[in-house]
């Protein structure tokens, strides 16, 4: 199952995730110390969502195991639920995770998930996890494919990143809810004004497997996606745009389909998660094992990549900005495609150089169940 290549350069830019953290806005942009990384937490088996919490800790949620884990620099991780209802196959399982923008008021969590019939997103109060509330259902599963990401914008709403399912035809299916990004307000409803199809959740499709969601300073939303034989990509991600899929992979000269900012040969990328820092986009990689840094252009567009972290590793699954600057990787090599370290998976910090890097001790803390 080929579909056409469109020619393109090897080189290209970059996507972008970076989620909205309830504790406020981040500090100001700094360069990650590449060279002084600091291990928050080890033997982890495929840690995929990560998002912050007022206090600096962060939530992980670990794709097999469904266990959603509190973790901070200097202490054990520690479990703060299990999802219910996650049937964990091939590169299915507990995927994205997303605090509430509004959390120091609501204290709600946001994870998406395959379970036994449909993909789906719930959310829970971190105080009391054991209660559920769908917020989406009805996404279809499949053992690859699955998407997975989520992340809030800077609008409020809740986006999602939804894989084909491993069914082509899906992706260009405006009825389908597979192969595209949707927007969503946070209970899960279609929002009142932004979406570009009436009545419908969807917000961009021709989708094959997104995977990163990020927003760069004026709003603009970037997303990281796997090609299949030849290209990756990073999209600037626009209101009723068609991404091409599976006409297309990388670039084209088809007028229906938006092209990508920046695409990869696979084996350089196979990008998963996305952050935005100030002007510089970045890209965890799991077959490409490196973390790609892509500087933005400003007007939508972006530079000539630059790979860090190369072989140092393994597989990155995912990576994030914490409220304090530092850039947060989590590892995939428990993932059944890699070769895990003894003490894999792990997920690192990285601090803005020139800072400690112990972050400072939180004196709040949020609450748990």
């Amino acid at each position: 199952m080929r579909r056409t290549i469109a020619a393109g350069s090897t080189l290209a830019a970059l996507t972008a995730g970076a989620a909205l953290v309830a504790a406020g806005p981040p500090a100001a942009a700094l360069e990650p110390d590449l060279a002084n990384p600091q291990t928050v937490a080890t033997g982890l088996t495929v840690p995929w969502g990560l998002g912050f919490l007022p206090d600096g800790s962060a939530l992980a949620a670990e794709r097999n195991s469904g266990r959603v884990l509190r973790v901070r620099p200097g202490a054990a991780p520690a479990t703060v639920t299990t999802v219910p209802g996650v049937a964990a196959t091939g590169e299915a399982g507990l995927l994205g995770l997303a605090v509430s923008p509004t959390f120091a008021q609501d204290n709600l969590v946001y994870v998406y998930f395959t379970a036994a019939t449909d993909n789906r997103i719930t959310r829970f109060r971190l105080d009391t996890p054991q209660t559920q509330q769908v917020v989406l259902s009805g996404l279809a599963k499949a053992s690859i494919h699955d998407g997975g990401r989520i992340a809030f914008g800077p609008d409020g709403m809740l986006y999602a990143a939804v894989g084909d399912a491993a069914v082509t035809s899906n992706a260009q299916n405006q009825q389908s809810l597979n192969g595209k990004i949707l927007r969503m307000r946070p209970d899960g409803g279609v929002p009142a004004t932004g979406n570009p199809f009436p009545g419908s959740l969807v917000y961009s499709l021709g989708h094959r497997n997104p995977q990163g969601l990020a927003w760069d300073a004026q709003g603009r939303l970037y997303a990281s996606e796997f090609g299949q034989n030849t290209w990756d990509e990073v999209n600037q991600i626009v209101a009723g745009a068609n991404y091409g899929w599976p006409t297309v992979e990388g670039r084209g000269d088809d007028p229906r389909f938006r092209n990508p900012i920046v695409v990869w040969s696979t084996a350089e990328a196979s990008p998963s998660g996305a952050t935005i820092d100030d002007q510089t986009l970045y890209v965890a990689a799991l077959r490409g094992q490196r973390l790609w840094s892509v500087p933005l252009d400003g007007a939508g567009g972006a530079g000539t990549p630059v790979a860090l972290l190369q072989g140092r590793y393994g597989r990155l699954r995912t990576v994030e900005r914490a409220p304090d600057g530092a850039l947060w990787v989590t590892t995939s090599n428990r993932d059944g495609r890699g070769t895990p370290a003894a003490n894999d998976d792990r997920i690192l910090r990285f601090p803005p150089l020139g800072s400690p890097t112990t972050p400072p001790t939180s004196t709040s803390a949020a609450r748990t169940g």
